[in-house]
């Protein structure tokens, strides 16, 4: 472990040199083929020259081996987004007679591989390429370019013309249900859209640009002639003369959150905390990211995962490389911290009680699955033992315990003198006395003082709450909601998890919260969660054993309700405590509660909602088992692609095959001057729907 540590933080540190020094973010950004091709169709005036020749020049020396434009995955194959992008590269070296071997590659590349891509998506599309992929096409087929499709893919192709015309005739040019609303792709609307100068002049932005798009702008200057549209034009290419990006400009806060997402999900994060602190404390008003616009998020996103793809290319693949050997790393730390916890289980009786849920691996990876790695071992042991003695302990007061031995073994704990205890009592007990006497030696030699007794009126106080709950339920009492609530939010125990546990962080929880009568606000709403959420996944095993909770309590007490309607109450309740729950735990300046502590109620939320959000996991003998053996048995798998078969130079459409040409009879005027002619096609066509997939580089598990 000793050798996977050091080669962690040397990974680390370069990184942190290549994403988190003083760089201008644009550097990272790779270009898009599809936005420069448009600005490389841009004629320069009378001289028959295009006026950025640097963006012709970039087409004509960027086309990939396998012959398209465009993005691909981590592997270097391509994506859906090539199939637009390199008929728009083609169309601009049709343009202007250039690239000759490009185009016969380029169609080659399409004829070979546009069913395979479209297949890879179910023949469904996103709302941006049933717009642009069907508008390419037909550019592509009346500037001259051969295309043929088989008659297999023509139904596929069809499907998606039909969901551009459904599209085209839903959508007004502006509203505010879609974003990108139609008019950000004004160069492949038709003309019979109606979009006339007027409409094009009153969307600009203030810099000239049509929605930020380039190449919507290189139509709103073709078009118009506005001097804006070529500023902004001229400016782009002379930021990005190597290719210009998709959008510009881009929220570069934005672009740092969806960094810092990209890091979260790669189990990361900790790697980088005070950068990505630095980051979140430098954007004003972050929680704006929950609102943005669905289309802004997923531009962000693409765009960090391009920057994240450059970075692996400049770093030797070494984010990749860190996430591999950090992973590998989590499960060596898990595999040995399980190992132990059994033994300790074992050594204690704990595993050999003969009732109730053996849960020791549940209630460990629940604990591993929300930490950071490698810190925090010893709050992950902490949390992960008092799970386990919960478990075993509430299971006894419900099932096995005699009234008289849950009396005895709840005074025991309130003296804390096991004297006289026997059997299940005694085991619980020791075991119990164990784990507190470990955590004070522990913290009386790190801190300096002496938790004993804080500890101790903890677990009296959960154990009082059991042997409650188990009197109503033996002598037939029936409390009401506020009562049953009172004691319900003890008695699930969650602040017996995190509370013992916040001693040990950095920097730690102070001695005096530790005091039943003092539990800040944040514990209390975490206690309040997670107890309804228990009781609304348990509802009906309780009912069927003759038990109530909160669910039987407010139908009793609101005549004519039923289940749903319970569920639904409960429902409101947690909605606005989670809010206050994320509230507090994110916010600065509501409490005096350090981050950590803070951080690690939120983990615990999570571990809540893992188990009982959708049904009763945690009860369940199965539901977890693939998760827990991906996350602490089974290796890593880095998946690799097939690249597709090298194409013969001269590979092309068998003249037997149908074509698409049949489908376009009218050929609208060129919206542009003679010098530069832009055929623009009739809609009547078909179209379809669906979404866009992303091959992921990695085949993680962290949760």
């Amino acid at each position: 472990m000793e050798s996977s540590h050091s080669i962690i933080e040397a990974l680390v540190r370069k990184i942190k040199d290549e994403m988190f020094s003083s760089v201008d973010l644009y550097s990272f950004v790779s270009p898009s083929a599809y936005d420069t091709a448009w600005l490389a169709m841009v004629p320069g005036g009378n001289d028959g020259r295009p006026m950025f020749g640097e963006c012709l020049n970039w087409v004509v020396n960027n086309q990939r081996e396998g012959g398209f434009w465009g993005e691909s995955d981590g592997y270097g194959n391509p994506t859906i987004d090539c199939l637009p992008a390199t008929l728009a590269c083609m169309l601009a070296l049709k343009t202007w007679g250039v690239g000759s071997g490009n185009l016969e590659r380029g169609l080659a590349f399409i004829h070979a591989n546009t069913e395979k891509l479209l297949a890879e998506n179910h023949g469904r599309c996103p709302r941006w390429f049933a717009i642009v992929f069907p508008a390419m096409i037909e550019l592509a087929q009346k500037t001259g370019l051969e295309i043929v499709f088989s008659d297999e893919l023509e139904e596929v192709l069809t499907n998606i013309f039909h969901h551009r015309q459904r599209i085209l005739e839903r959508e007004e040019l502006v509203d505010k249900y879609h974003y990108p609303p139609l008019l950000s792709y004004l160069e492949t609307l038709p003309l019979w859209y109606g979009i006339d100068e007027e409409d094009i002049v009153k969307h600009l932005s203030e810099d000239g640009s049509m929605f930020q798009s380039p190449s919507a702008t290189v139509c709103a200057f073709i078009t118009t002639r506005n001097r804006k549209c070529m500023n902004y034009l001229q400016a782009l290419v002379q930021r990005f003369p190597h290719g210009v990006p998709s959008m510009y400009p881009m929220d570069e806060q934005l672009i740092q959150l969806s960094m810092v997402d990209h890091l979260q999900k790669l189990g990361l994060a900790y790697c980088f905390d005070k950068e990505i602190e630095n980051i979140l404390e430098h954007v004003f008003r972050a929680t704006d990211l929950t609102f943005s616009g669905e289309y802004e998020l997923q531009e962000a996103r693409s765009f960090a995962r391009k920057l994240l793809d450059k970075t692996l290319s400049l770093g030797i693949r070494g984010l990749m490389q860190l996430a591999v050997k950090n992973y590998e790393l989590r499960q060596a730390i898990f595999k040995s911290e399980l190992e132990e916890l059994k033994r300790w289980c074992k050594d204690w009786g704990l595993t050999d009680m003969g009732f109730g849920r053996e849960k020791t691996t549940y209630c460990y990876f629940a604990v591993a699955a929300s930490s950071s790695l490698p810190h925090d071992s010893a709050v992950r042991t902490i949390v992960a033992k008092s799970a386990i003695l919960v478990t075993v302990a509430d299971d006894f007061f419900d099932t096995k315990g005699s009234l008289d031995e849950l009396e005895s073994l709840t005074e025991a704990v309130g003296r804390w003198n096991g004297k006289g205890l026997s059997s299940h009592s005694k085991t619980i007990f020791d075991a119990l006395d164990n784990l507190v006497r470990d955590m004070t030696e522990k913290h009386l030699h790190q801190q300096g003082s002496d938790i004993t007794n804080d500890l101790q009126d903890i677990w009296y106080e959960t154990f009082a709450s059991w042997l409650v709950e188990t009197k109503w339920s033996r002598i037939g009492y029936i409390p009401s909601m506020h009562e049953y609530l009172d004691t319900g939010m003890i008695s699930i125990a969650t602040h017996t998890l995190v509370l013992p546990a916040s001693c040990f962080l950095n920097p730690n929880l102070p001695k005096c919260k530790l005091k039943p009568s003092q539990y800040e606000t944040i514990t209390k709403l975490l206690m309040v969660i997670a107890r309804l959420l228990n009781d609304i996944q348990s509802h009906q095993k309780e009912q069927e054993e003759g038990k109530f909770n909160f669910v039987s309590l407010y139908s009793k007490e609101n005549p004519g309700a039923d289940t749903e309607d319970s569920i639904s109450y409960m429902t409101d309740i947690m909605d606005e405590k989670k809010k206050g729950l994320l509230e507090h735990a994110l916010m600065d300046g509501l409490d005096d509660l350090p981050k950590p502590c803070k951080h690690l109620h939120l983990s615990c939320f999570k571990v809540f909602q893992m188990f009982f959000n959708s049904g009763n996991r945690f009860d369940s003998n199965t539901e977890l088992v693939h998760d827990i053996n991906k996350a602490i048995y089974i290796p890593l798998e880095v998946q690799t692609s097939k690249p597709l078969k090298p194409l013969p130079p001269h590979a092309g459409p068998k003249k037997g095959n149908s074509t698409m040409n049949t489908h376009f009879d009218q050929l609208y005027k060129p919206r542009v001057k003679p010098s530069f002619t832009m055929h623009w096609i009739s809609p009547k066509i078909r179209d379809g729907s669906g979404k866009m997939s992303i091959s992921l580089k990695l085949k993680l598990c962290f949760f």
